[in-house]
């Protein structure tokens, strides 16, 4: 199972506990208030056999709207917030930029991908990551970064938590990208040039610091 069949598989079962930890608690809050099932699911615009699924975390395909009146019925508010974990999928783009870079970097070095960090816990995991010799280069790769300096930043902790001695940030080889980062300063954090660095990995060579390659 890859890392991002793993995090689809976590995040449904998490998907699978919350429903049941909310619907205990709309449970709890309706109970304390001494409301009945009928006049909680007459407010919610719902069937009372519909509340009775819901409190038990049985209703998963209920409207988010409908779970909001739900709360409201019985003293609650609803709230679902975001946050920042693990790896996105990645699409057929995102694999033909990685295959590119691979056909560029030649047979010297050995590739695995969706590599898991060091770190018991941690979601975060390489796109890729090719080892040759002493080497071992972490890789990052981006179809239309929006913020260049955040997505540095990012992966600038991923390397330092990741147990690699360089960092390559790929990017297509497009308009956008050419443009974003002619605009971003980059150059402390990436202080080798791409095509050096593509001429190094092509030859079997460490590039000697972290890089950003369009390709």
């Amino acid at each position: 199972m890859t890392a991002i069949e793993r995090a689809l598989a976590q995040a449904d079962q998490r998907a699978l506990r919350a429903l049941v930890d909310l619907g205990r608690e709309l449970h709890m809050a309706r109970v304390n208030r001494g409301l009945s099932q009928r006049v909680v699911a007459v407010a919610a615009r719902l069937t009372q056999a519909q509340v009775s699924r819901i409190e038990r975390g049985l209703h998963e395909s209920v409207p988010v709207s409908r779970l909001a009146l739900l709360a409201t019925a019985v003293g609650l508010d609803l709230s679902i917030k975001l946050y920042p974990a693990g790896q996105p999928i990645r699409d057929k783009a995102h694999i033909a930029l990685f295959e590119r870079l691979r056909r560029a970097a030649g047979p010297s070095w050995s590739w695995r991908s969706e590599v898991p960090l060091p770190i018991p816990g941690d979601k975060r995991a390489w796109d890729r990551v090719i080892v040759c010799g002493r080497v071992t280069i972490g890789i990052e790769g981006e179809m239309h970064p929006t913020d260049l300096q955040e997505l540095g930043r990012r992966v600038a902790l991923k390397k330092r938590d990741g147990n690699v001695d360089r960092l390559i940030l790929v990017l297509a080889d497009t308009a956008w990208c050419r443009r974003i980062v002619r605009l971003n300063e980059l150059a402390s954090a990436f202080p080798i040039s791409g095509s050096a660095a593509l001429k190094a990995i092509a030859n079997g060579m460490d590039p000697g610091g972290d890089a950003i390659i369009l390709i």
